[in-house]
């Protein structure tokens, strides 16, 4: 299994930067991607014959398909890809601009399906792979005031991954969408969340959402991110993996709260719900 390439997105920092190191120490060949290639060089102490860096931008066909081609050169295949990058954004649905929220899915989401419909075509001739598509507990509940925007690109992520797992699996290639809680990485900084540019002082509930998470929760996380990484690697040596994979007691916990809540919601309206069709 040592000898499968991997190809990790949004790798300079957080859980990918992570995962990227463990795959390396552990002896597989890995080709990871940032908008900046001079930072994982310097994060990635590994040769040229293990790792390679890459500077790609995820909303740019033409890069995305250059940073595929160059690793197919280089290692000669991907076995597993891992969509990783992404940003979180905090806001109100009504205080965030159209321009703000489409960003968000430009990289959350379409910055994903860039890549995977340019490494499909490889994936396909060697008649094997892992897609790894890295969305959120809040891809599975939007139970989070001020993260609707954020939360829906994450939830295109779960459902256009259910649908490439069926699309793909006559070429024998697998699909995972992950659901990660709260790890201790660097998701709830500056760097990688983003704030409205005009807050509306209304939203008061927002703001104290945003606070908690900014100044409670920021490194006070409960998951490893070493932990994760090792259980991805994990999953990706399995014959028959996971299509849905939660990572953390607190996105289990999370689940399965939103599970009994629609399960509730479902049973309260049953007979009225089941008796709308046509009647002989």
């Amino acid at each position: 299994m040592k000898t499968q390439v991997w190809f990790v997105t949004g790798a300079s920092q957080g859980l990918g930067l992570t995962l990227v190191k463990k795959l390396v120490s552990a002896g597989y060949k890995v080709a990871a991607t940032s908008r900046n290639g001079n930072e994982l060089s310097q994060a990635v102490n590994a040769g040229s014959d293990v790792f390679l860096p890459l500077t790609m931008n995820l909303t740019d066909e033409v890069s995305v398909g250059q940073a595929i081609r160059q690793t197919i050169e280089h290692f000669g295949r991907i076995d597993v890809v891992v969509n990783n990058a992404g940003y979180g954004l905090v806001g109100a649905l009504e205080e965030l601009s159209d321009a703000e929220a489409r960003q968000n899915f430009d990289i959350n989401v379409f910055g994903s399906l860039n890549v995977i419909r340019h490494v499909l075509p490889h994936l396909r001739q060697q008649q094997s792979g892992h897609i790894f598509n890295i969305s959120s507990i809040g891809g599975f509940t939007g139970a989070f005031a001020g993260f609707g925007i954020y939360c829906a690109t994450k939830f295109a992520m779960q459902g256009f991954t259910e649908s490439l797992s069926d699309e793909v699996k006559p070429f024998g290639i697998k699909a995972t969408v992950v659901y990660p809680g709260y790890f201790r990485t660097n998701f709830l900084k500056d760097s990688s969340l983003s704030v409205p540019k005009n807050p509306i002082d209304a939203y008061q509930n927002v703001r104290d959402t945003q606070a908690t998470h900014q100044n409670s929760y920021n490194g006070n996380q409960p998951g490893d991110p070493e932990k994760a990484a090792e259980l991805l690697i994990d999953i990706a040596e399995q014959p028959e993996p996971p299509l849905h994979l939660f990572l953390g007691q607190d996105a289990y916990e999370l689940a399965e709260a939103k599970i009994k809540s629609v399960q509730s919601d479902m049973n309260d309206v049953r007979d009225k719900a089941t008796a709308t069709g046509f009647t002989e």
